[in-house]
């Protein structure tokens, strides 16, 4: 894992988010989980290397942040906005979030096949959160400050992490450092809000749900790669194109690669970016 500080540890070398912990003077919090078994299992014992695991708090409900908390059982409290408590691991007509974990074992963990339970096993004890919340939340542990900011947008439930001793703060996925940003279900307005929420935080380091560690800097520009979906889907409703011309033509795949063990989904990213703003935009009734 790379270090950013002497108490603050990340990973964004793997397929799905990039999974932290921080040390402090009374244990560890970590702040979302690896989604591959093997990767899971070898961050929990770095960490508690460092001491008990306080806490293990989730940014958000999807299965890339959250499928690893299994292999915390019994580390800590699990820590949720009330937003992902209720949509943890549910499976809806779009999306069996077990199913896509089990998806990517042969490629990025075949280790992991060994210990990657079967379906009511993990449903049995998938690890939920035990202190749930709604608006923003402070912990105090030891000598760090963690506080939980909510920044709904790419998910209703969504949140930032902000350690001020580190000087740092846990977005998410509100930001995707230099890698395609996942629309789908998000709520435009609600992200650009919570992008200039983070940017009033005095920070040295800021970590993505995906891609490079980078700071507030680079905030403009990810406020840039929404405003230009948005404006390109709403240029195309306005020349009177269909939903399916908006989704042929309005296209950024050239502009970032996916994140890591993600590239064939490039399509599907535009495919869903264009086809959900242009529903919203237009008035129109998601359709399949």
């Amino acid at each position: 894992m790379q270090q950013l500080t002497p108490s603050v540890f990340t990973d964004t070398t793997l397929r799905g988010c990039n999974p932290s912990f921080v040390v402090t003077s009374a244990g560890v919090v970590v702040i979302d989980t690896p989604q591959l078994p093997t990767r899971a299992v070898a961050m929990r014992k770095l960490a508690e290397s460092h001491g008990p695991i306080r806490y293990v708090i989730n940014t958000e409900h999807h299965v890339d942040h959250i499928f690893g908390n299994y292999y915390f059982r019994g580390a800590g409290q699990v820590v949720h906005h009330q937003g992902v408590f209720d949509n943890f691991m549910v499976v809806t007509p779009d999306l069996d979030p077990f199913a896509y974990a089990a998806e990517a074992i042969p490629t990025d963990d075949p280790e992991g096949a060994a210990i990657f339970p079967e379906r009511a096993a993990y449903y049995g004890d998938f690890n939920r959160g035990t202190i749930v919340f709604t608006g923003d939340l402070t912990l105090h542990v030891g000598d760090h400050t963690f506080r939980l900011i909510h920044t709904p947008g790419h998910t209703p439930g969504q949140i930032a992490v902000h350690v001020p001793e580190e000087r740092t703060v846990f977005t998410g996925d509100t930001v995707f450092r230099d890698c395609q940003t996942w629309l789908m279900t998000s709520d435009v307005d609600q992200w650009l809000t919570s992008l200039d929420r983070i940017a009033g935080l005095d920070v040295d380091h800021l970590v993505p749900g995906h891609g490079p560690v980078t700071t507030s800097a680079y905030l403009p520009t990810q406020r840039a790669v929404l405003l230009e979906w948005v404006s390109a889907v709403a240029t195309a409703i306005a020349r009177g194109w269909t939903r399916e011309e908006t989704i042929q033509r309005v296209n950024f795949a050239d502009r970032y690669p996916v994140d890591i063990g993600q590239g064939y989904m490039m399509e599907h990213i535009q495919t869903k970016n264009a086809a959900s703003l242009y529903d919203k935009l237009s008035g129109r009734r998601p359709t399949a």
